[in-house]
């Protein structure tokens, strides 16, 4: 199963939304969006792979692939780079304790113009276009 998941901030930090899309077997089978208030970019993507392995199980406790086009999280998340903000360093136990649900839990940067990428991204922006409203 692999998980797509992204996050928007309009101003940094702004009005902040995330957003994931659950593949399996190359379906899409949930998709799901929320906003947080204000909050930096970094903050939404976190709040969005958090999201995302809550989301994720209702359909396994098995392997997981969590695909995101943040960089700086993917990275933060696999030890690569070292966490130096308290609060993404909070949110980041949070994802740990997340995956603690799942047997394997694989975390890959993909560009933003990935097809799965992009419906999250729509999904991220629908729901701060609907708080506009």
């Amino acid at each position: 199963m692999t998980l797509y998941t992204d996050g928007a901030s309009r101003g940094n930090p702004g009005d902040a939304a995330w957003a994931y899309v659950i593949v399996r077997d190359g379906a899409v089978v949930a998709g799901r969006s929320g906003y947080i208030g204000t909050a930096t970019n970094n903050v939404a993507e976190y709040h969005a792979v958090i999201n995302a392995l809550e989301g994720a199980r209702e359909f396994t406790s098995g392997r997981l692939e969590v695909r995101s086009d943040s960089e700086l999280v993917v990275r933060q998340l696999t030890g690569r780079y070292r966490i130096t903000k308290e609060h993404l360093a909070d949110l980041a136990e949070e994802v740990r304790g997340r995956m603690r649900h799942f047997d394997e839990v694989r975390f890959e940067s993909v560009p933003r113009e990935h097809p799965c990428i992009q419906v999250a991204d729509c999904l991220c922006n629908e729901t701060l276009d609907a708080r506009k409203r």
